[in-house]
């Protein structure tokens, strides 16, 4: 198996969530699992866009990524290609629902022993990545008012 999914729902429109994942500062906010942040160097938000960025862990230790922004269609979709290793798709795909909007985030990872080997570490950081961006566009929403 090389596809992790996770869906969840936000209390906000998917003009808000794509607002908190189009934001280079507010995606700073909330990328990544608990306990990182980033520096962005590179954010080209349009198709074909470079993402360049180093997440840096707890610890302080450093982990450069690169992707690019394949298709973006406003507040419905984005899709990210991780062009460093590990090589990987991240589609996230937004869809208004009763109260808000469902998050579907499909990470695939073009080698499965690759997403076999670090599955224990994907699975719960992908779901941080949701609860972060759910705080992310709460904080949005009071920031509004």
């Amino acid at each position: 198996m090389s596809t992790f999914t996770s869906t969840r729902n936000l209390d906000a429109t998917p003009a808000a969530v794509f607002a908190a994942i189009g934001d280079p500062a507010r995606l700073a906010k909330w990328w990544g699992p608990d306990g990182f942040s980033n520096r962005f160097d590179v954010f080209e938000f349009r198709p074909g866009g470079r993402w360049v960025f180093d997440m840096i862990g707890p610890d302080g230790r450093v982990y450069p990524n690169e992707s690019v922004f394949d298709e973006i269609e406003v507040e419905r979709q984005v899709v990210i290609r991780h062009v460093c290793l590990p090589h990987f798709t991240l589609t996230i795909t937004l869809a208004p629902v009763p109260g808000g909007t469902q998050v579907h985030w499909e990470q695939v990872f073009a080698d499965a022993a690759v997403a076999d080997a670090i599955r224990h570490i994907v699975a719960p950081a992908n779901e941080q990545n949701l609860n972060r961006l759910g705080v992310e566009v709460a904080q949005g929403k009071l920031d509004a008012r």
